[in-house]
């Protein structure tokens, strides 16, 4: 008779890019290269757990600038929010457009709202509260806009700007300041 084979231990794995980490598979136990998010200068971005909101869904008085256009001109505040959420790729007149016309045909512009506000939460890691997106857009449309205007605002978008001109600003603004000042300034 012979003698079982020792069994062998698993084969190392490779080395992997710095920008992988690891993520082991539930069935095997076997890590497995996972991308990590790394910002536009390449650095980690760590990974966050879901946050707060910057102000509460009923907080609308808190800029009453934002509230009032809310108000009278829903469909301007939606058109700035989907230009910025969807970094461009639609205009603020054709959301608001859009949003208008959902609003006059069936009387029910949340059906289309609703689907920004998980992009909006995605982008900046929120939290889904105080209810489903769409309970919030459907039962508190005006407010639901309007936390999500503020969000945005507090996130540091000038909402009259829209997308382009947000970002034409952050490059005048990059310029200004030579690399190692904006260094110390991330810091």
């Amino acid at each position: 008779m012979s003698a079982a084979a020792a069994p062998s231990a698993p084969p190392e794995p490779a080395a992997m890019p710095s920008h992988f980490g690891q993520q082991q598979t539930p069935v095997t136990g076997v890590p497995v290269p996972v991308p990590v998010p790394t910002n536009v200068a390449g650095k980690r971005v760590p990974k966050k757990t879901p946050g707060r909101w910057s102000t509460a869904l009923c907080h609308c008085c808190h800029d009453v600038s934002s509230c009032c256009l809310t108000c009278w001109c829903p469909c301007v505040t939606f058109g700035r929010i989907a230009e910025i959420v969807d970094r461009g790729s639609t205009s603020c007149g054709v959301s608001g457009v859009l949003y208008t016309m959902m609003l006059c045909l069936t009387g029910c512009s949340c059906l289309y709202s609703c689907f920004y506000r998980p992009k909006l939460r995605g982008q900046y890691v929120l939290d889904e509260s105080p209810c489903t997106d769409c309970c919030v857009h459907c039962c508190c449309e005006t407010c639901a806009l309007c936390q999500e205007y503020r969000e945005l605002k507090n996130q540091g978008f000038d909402m009259s700007l829209g997308w382009h001109g947000n970002m034409e600003r952050q490059k005048r603004k990059a310029a200004a300041f030579p690399p190692s000042v904006q260094q110390s300034m991330q810091r």
